[in-house]
């Protein structure tokens, strides 16, 4: 694994920092630390941070003028101890119903994987999943750690409409729309939780960093969670795991 990250110029205002291209939960850390140490010490200078898999973008208030010297300060900053995380992070316990009233791909996706429905549930749920970052959709957490043998392909045609709060795998990625839109993944369930809330101060609840443990409920829990949800009264349980 490359030891530092690389960097390039991307238009006018930005620069573009790479890791090696590959899902790593080291390599998170890394890029959160030092998105963290760049906020701490250059943020006069910078409107907006994109994290990626592998990789930070800096958005610049106003064209660069020395691309090199600017690569110099952050490489400067990234050598500096900053191994003090600032911001804290937590676990997130997500409850899904696997009902096949919402997990309408289960049926095909136990054939193709030779697996059973209830053990792609059990799979699915036991694993602990780490928030990469937050795109296509506002909301929509990429998220690191899904068991290989639930790898599953995309669907040749997508669905006009996945309904908000569908749990999906695409390819080697889990999620959940945060929205009714299209989309290719494989649905095996559904949450009643909001994964963007305009209304709140922080829309997404989650953060790049984050962990998520997908909770198994039944369908009867599902419609009081529902219930609850929409009357402003539950709230996702959570733990700190990093301070």
């Amino acid at each position: 694994m490359n030891k530092f990250p690389s960097y390039k110029p991307y238009g006018e205002q930005a620069i573009l920092i790479e890791w090696q291209q590959c899902i790593d939960d080291q390599i998170l850390e890394d890029m959160l630390r030092f998105k963290e140490r760049i906020q701490k010490e250059s943020t006069q200078f910078i409107v907006d941070f994109i994290v990626g898999y592998h990789s930070l973008t800096l958005q610049y208030k106003e064209p660069i003028l020395n691309y090199k010297e600017e690569v110099e300060i952050l490489q400067s900053i990234y050598k500096k101890d900053f191994t003090a995380i600032q911001n804290p992070r937590f676990l997130w316990e997500v409850p899904v119903c696997y009902d096949l009233q919402f997990g309408i791909d289960l049926e095909e996706m136990a054939q193709k994987s030779k697996l059973s429905i209830d053990e792609i549930k059990i799979r699915h749920s036991a694993k602990i999943y780490t928030v990469f970052f937050i795109g296509f959709l506002p909301g929509f957490l990429y998220l690191g750690g899904l068991d290989s043998d639930l790898y599953f392909d995309r669907k040749p045609t997508p669905r006009l409409k996945v309904p908000k709060g569908a749990v999906a795998i695409g390819g080697k990625q889990t999620g959940v729309y945060p929205c009714a839109s299209p989309g290719g993944w494989n649905l095996l369930g559904k949450t009643p939780i909001h994964f963007f809330d305009v209304t709140q101060q922080q829309p997404c609840f989650a953060t790049a960093g984050d962990q998520i443990k997908f909770i198994p409920i039944s369908l009867d829990e599902f419609y009081q969670l529902e219930k609850e949800v929409a009357e402003n009264k539950y709230s996702i349980p959570k733990t700190l795991v990093h301070d």
